[in-house]
């Protein structure tokens, strides 16, 4: 209850400040496991993406989200456990592979999984090449993998700013592909590190199309 009353008010407020235009929400499956497979501008990406999605998507987080002390730190762990994220030490060397197999219960519940196969926000506005987690992930938990292409949202909140701008002359924009099957991709490739290359420049690709962003060298 919580979480929906959280949604509909950060909704209202994105709506009315940023007008972003969104398409292909039907692409989004309404039932079973489904990763929502990403490029990353933006802080405000792991907000917006929740907001305008049909179903509950859950992303990892900074662990400092949760653990900060203070009004602002209560806040904060209020406000990213209400929008069910997970935290992830990043200082962990094995930080990458419980994040996936935290990512893999998610999808074992038959929920939303949001990633980033970047790794991390392009700093530079390019689309760089996406790592192999999220094939890994779709392979593993049988999950069709919806590419996501967000339009300027570094305009509206650049890497290093902490508040949010207005949008002026830079209307946000996100789009959802076509869902891709990660089984079609084991017919055409023989070895799995083979299919998840594979399978994620396909993600990397669509993406890349939605956004029209250039590619890092």
């Amino acid at each position: 209850m919580t979480y929906r009353v959280l949604r509909l008010a950060l909704s209202l407020v994105a709506f009315v400040c940023l007008r972003p235009k969104v398409t292909g929400r039907n692409n989004i499956p309404r039932t079973g496991p489904v990763i929502l497979a990403s490029n990353h501008l933006s802080f405000i990406d792991s907000l917006l993406i929740p907001l305008v999605a049909p179903r509950h998507v859950t992303f990892m987080a900074k662990a400092e989200y949760f653990t900060g002390r203070g009004l602002k730190g209560r806040l904060s762990r209020w406000f990213f456990t209400t929008m069910g994220h997970i935290p992830v030490q990043r200082d962990d060397p094995r930080a990458g592979i419980r994040s996936l197999e935290d990512a893999l219960v998610v999808l074992e519940r038959g929920d939303v999984f949001g990633i980033y196969p970047e790794g991390t926000r392009s700093r530079d506005g390019k689309l760089h090449k996406g790592h192999t987690g999220v094939a890994w992930l779709a392979l593993s938990g049988h999950a069709p993998i919806v590419p996501v292409a967000l339009v300027n949202t570094d305009k509206v909140q650049p890497a290093d700013a902490k508040m949010v701008r207005l949008p002026r002359g830079h209307r946000v924009e996100i789009h959802f592909g076509r869902p891709i099957d990660p089984s079609h991709q084991l017919t055409s490739a023989q070895r799995p590190a083979q299919a998840r290359r594979e399978l994620t420049d396909s993600v990397m690709t669509s993406i890349h199309e939605m956004s029209g962003q250039e590619l890092a060298a």
